[in-house]
């Protein structure tokens, strides 16, 4: 059950056993004021969090009753642990204390730390400056990182944007009763709203911050431009306008943050090819996927979470080409992040959007997904994601080695071949067996191995290419040394 009047979700299980996130952190009884105010700063200058003083990395509860004597440097008091965010921390912060006596008699102290979207947070001493990272603190950090993590603030901000124009009866009822079920909170969404700081009340009306428009709308551009998605398919490898234009389908997407995610998961699983090879041991089909869906999911769900929204210029951009997929969203990349480091450094650009994705199940911890992206296309073989920051544009591209694979067979065709079998006949049959077992082969190469004659080859070959089974692989009308294969598109 939940003990925190500052946070329903909480529970002393997850206090104690869930693993050390973006928004959780767990404090030893012996550990120091001025590490936990380093901690607290890191939350702030982030996206806010809880700590729990008094429970052991390991989940253990050590009793803050008996803190006397185990602190050699500090006073032995919790006065100390009471007063550290007014007497170590700068500019004044609203950290909220929480002590709880659990059912055993344990006490500990939960730090409830809300985002401040406008304010650089340091040490009042030394003015060292600190940020939370996925489940560490990172600082001090040297004057360039400050100067980036103000700049980020600004961005930020955004999302913190009061609406007085937004019309409440734009939400998605929907998606606000899964956020308030998945929250276990017995009170409206309204109040839950002004609970997680994504709305305010002022005087009689609740009214909504950006962050939640794009969230629970239905409809989020009626009120921010361009906060939509759009995927472009592109014939071939390369973008081409005028006569040789090669957008074969062009669709935009324009929801909520959580119902984008929930059409686009289906829409591009079911735009992306199947293909098959045969296991030459097994005599089966396995399946291989253009891109591995853990992949190209993580990125869309990234795209969305730290977009740069003040930037209303374009949408997301999903362009499909033969050979990848590249995923685009407006803005620099934030803070200490780089093209470089990515795969390892964490940050999120819209903390309130991110923590409410975290609170659905989209995402599991802050920016987690970008080793993901990298683990499911190393697990499936294939070039290492690409990052791209281009006029602050940042770009994800994927490459997958269909075409590059000739041993691979098209689903559509595989599904022909087991739906034609028995119609063809013994000659057709062998043709697809040869092609089966090289991937290619010309009309003589044919010949040797089925053992008829070249008319007949080609009589047999005609019928397959008509049914879409096979290609011819030349451009010449008469070229002896033709190659024939599975269609590959």
């Amino acid at each position: 059950m939940s003990f925190s009047q500052y946070n329903s979700k909480l529970t002393l299980g997850d206090l104690q056993h869930k693993p050390e996130n973006q928004y959780l952190e767990r404090k030893g009884r012996d550990t120091k004021p001025t590490k936990i105010a380093n901690e607290l700063i890191g939350m702030l200058n982030a996206g806010g969090g809880t700590l729990a003083y008094g429970i052991a990395n390991d989940g253990i509860i050590e009793d803050l009753a008996y803190i006397g004597g185990l602190l050699p440097e500090e006073p032995a008091k919790l006065d100390a642990f009471r007063k550290l965010a007014h007497n170590l921390i700068k500019p004044p912060t609203n950290i909220k204390l929480e002590e709880i006596y659990l059912e055993s008699g344990e006490l500990i102290f939960l730090y409830h730390v809300d985002q401040d979207h406008e304010r650089l947070f340091q040490r009042s001493d030394n003015e060292a400056v600190y940020l939370r990272v996925a489940d560490s603190n990172k600082g001090p950090l040297n004057r360039d990182e400050v100067k980036k993590l103000e700049y980020d603030k600004s961005i930020r901000s955004f999302e913190e944007d009061i609406r007085e124009d937004f019309d409440p009866n734009d939400l998605d009822r929907s998606t606000c009763e899964n956020y308030r079920e998945a929250m276990r909170y017995d009170g409206s969404f309204d109040e839950l709203a002004i609970k997680r700081n994504l709305a305010v009340r002022r005087e009689d009306r609740v009214l909504y911050k950006n962050a939640a428009i794009l969230l629970f709308a239905e409809d989020p551009e009626k009120y921010i431009p361009n906060a939509s998605v759009r995927y472009v398919r592109h014939e071939g490898t390369e973008r081409k306008s005028g006569s040789k234009y090669n957008v074969i389908k062009d669709q935009r997407f324009e929801h909520g943050i959580p119902g984008l995610i929930q059409e686009l998961e289906t829409f591009i699983e079911a735009s992306l090819r199947d293909y098959y090879y045969l296991d030459m041991e097994t005599g089966k089909f396995h399946r291989v996927p253009e891109f591995p869906k853990e992949a190209w999911l993580e990125g869309i769900v990234n795209a969305l979470c730290h977009r740069s929204y003040n930037l209303h210029g374009n949408p997301i951009m999903i362009r499909h080409f033969d050979d990848r997929l590249e995923i685009s969203n407006s803005g620099p990349l934030p803070a200490q992040v780089t093209v470089e480091n990515i795969a390892h450094e964490r940050y999120s650009r819209n903390p309130r959007i991110a923590r409410a994705l975290a609170d659905l199940g989209y995402v599991r911890e802050l920016n987690e997904g970008v080793p993901r992206i990298y683990s499911a296309m190393g697990e499936f073989m294939l070039a290492k994601p690409e990052y791209t920051d281009v006029n602050n544009t940042i770009t994800l591209t994927l490459r997958n080695k269909v075409s590059e694979h000739k041993e691979t067979i098209l689903g559509e065709v595989l599904k022909q071949i087991s739906s034609g079998w028995e119609s063809f006949n013994a000659s057709q049959q062998q043709i697809v067996s040869l092609l089966f077992e090289n991937q290619e082969a010309t009309i003589g190469q044919m010949i040797g191995y089925i053992g008829i004659s070249d008319q007949a080859i080609r009589y047999n070959l005609k019928k397959l290419e008509k049914q879409g089974i096979v290609e011819r692989m030349s451009e010449k009308i008469r070229d002896p040394a033709a190659i024939y294969c599975f269609r590959q598109g």
